[in-house]
């Protein structure tokens, strides 16, 4: 609730509004980017639900916040991870600054950086979470082989 000016008939249309679930959810974001065609979409919370959720496509997502040491070591090679699945069609590589956007799903949970998982397509609601191995190409691209639904080229052996 963000009033202009805040008093009883205020509030009570609020309630109202509420429970006739005709209210939408604030959802701190930053602005939407005019132009996401590079190896690794930008996704910001007005987009979650749209990248990352989307059904159509396996998605890999890195949570990320900019001050981060782990993530800014990880920037290239994450980008090169974008490049070498650029041409899949179903599969698509995303980043969020998860300090200036909210994550509109509960079941991916950010509890440090860089936080990294992959959404199946038919499993948007019960993503693998990247943990045990190195942040190096070999082993995210050995991660996303391993858990995507469709690619379309065939798997090389790492």
């Amino acid at each position: 609730m963000e009033p202009d000016e805040f008093d009883s008939d205020v509030l009570r249309q609020f309630v109202l509004a509420f429970k006739k679930g005709k209210l939408k959810p604030i959802v701190k974001s930053q602005p939407v980017p005019k132009n996401n065609k590079g190896p690794v979409k930008v996704v910001v919370g007005k987009t979650f639900d749209t990248i990352v959720m989307d059904p159509k496509n396996d998605v890999l997502i890195e949570f990320y916040a900019p001050w981060c040491g782990h993530c800014k070591k990880l920037e290239p090679v994450y980008t090169e991870l974008g490049k070498k699945y650029k041409n899949e069609k179903n599969l698509v590589i995303a980043k969020m600054d998860a300090t200036a956007n909210d994550v509109t799903s509960d079941h991916y949970k950010v509890e440090g950086f860089p936080t990294i998982y992959f959404a199946p397509r038919d499993k948007k609601n019960n993503p693998v979470k990247f943990e045990g191995g190195d942040r190096d190409l070999e082993h995210l691209s050995k991660f996303i082989e391993e858990h995507a639904t469709k690619l379309s080229r065939t798997k090389e052996e790492l």
